[in-house]
C-alpha cells in the first residue's frame, strides 16, 4: 500500500490493472469502461488515467469521487442498476473489469467455489452491456478456471486468457481471466 500512495494511488491493486494492461493492452483512451466492484477505486482511477472516454465505477459500498468517472453505489444484477450505468456510459461498454473477490473462509475449494460464481455474475452483467469487439477481465483464483465458465468465454469471445501479474502476491490463488474480442449477442 506504501507504493500506490506514494504514487497518489487509491490502493495496490492499480498495480495489477496497470501490469495487466501492459500484458494485454487493454485500455486505450476513448473506451466506455464499466468496473465492477470499484471500492476503493484503484482500478477506476488507473483507467481514468489511460484518457477513456467514460468510465463508471460500481460498488456496494460508497467510493469518494475520482476526476474522470462517474461512481455509482448499487448491485449489478438490479436491472435499474444496469440501465443506470448503460445511462452513465450514454452506449454500450467497451470492457468490463472485475477485480471483485468474496470473503474468504480459508477452505480453498469453498473459495474457489464463491470466486467462480462472482465472475460468472460479473460475465452475465458484461453479456449485457458490452459493444461487440469489447472486453472483459475478472479476477479468478488458481486450481482452474471452471470449465462452464471458461466454455461461455469461449463461445462469446474471440480469445480468452489467463494472467498473473508480477503485482499480485506470489503466495496469492489469485489470477485474471482476459477475453477480448466479445461476438456481440
Amino acid at each position: 500500500m506504501r507504493a500506490a500512495q506514494q504514487q497518489g494511488l487509491r490502493s495496490r491493486a492499480a498495480f495489477k490493472l496497470i501490469e495487466l494492461d501492459e500484458r494485454f493492452h487493454l485500455l486505450k483512451p476513448g473506451l466506455r469502461v464499466v468496473d465492477l466492484g470499484a471500492a476503493p477505486g484503484g482500478w477506476t482511477q488507473v483507467v481514468a488515467q489511460k484518457g477513456s472516454a467514460r468510465i463508471v465505477a460500481l460498488d456496494l459500498l460508497p467510493m469518494d469521487p475520482l476526476p474522470g468517472a462517474i461512481m455509482l453505489q448499487g448491485d449489478f444484477q438490479e436491472e435499474a442498476v444496469e440501465r443506470a450505468v448503460l445511462e452513465a456510459l450514454d452506449g454500450p461498454a467497451d470492457l468490463v473489469l472485475s477485480d471483485m473477490a468474496p470473503n474468504t473462509t480459508g477452505h480453498g475449494a469453498t473459495d474457489h467455489i464463491r470466486i467462480i460464481a462472482l465472475a460468472e455474475l460479473a460475465l452475465d452483467f458484461a453479456l449485457k452491456v458490452l459493444a461487440p469487439g469489447g472486453g472483459f477481465v475478472a479476477k479468478v483464483f488458481q486450481g482452474g478456471t471452471e470449465k462452464a465458465l471458461l466454455d461461455l468465454l469461449k463461445r462469446h469471445f474471440a480469445s480468452v486468457k489467463h494472467g498473473k501479474p508480477p503485482a499480485s502476491r506470489k503466495d496469492s490463488a489469485e489470477l485474471y481471466v482476459v477475453a477480448t474480442g466479445f461476438r456481440g449477442r
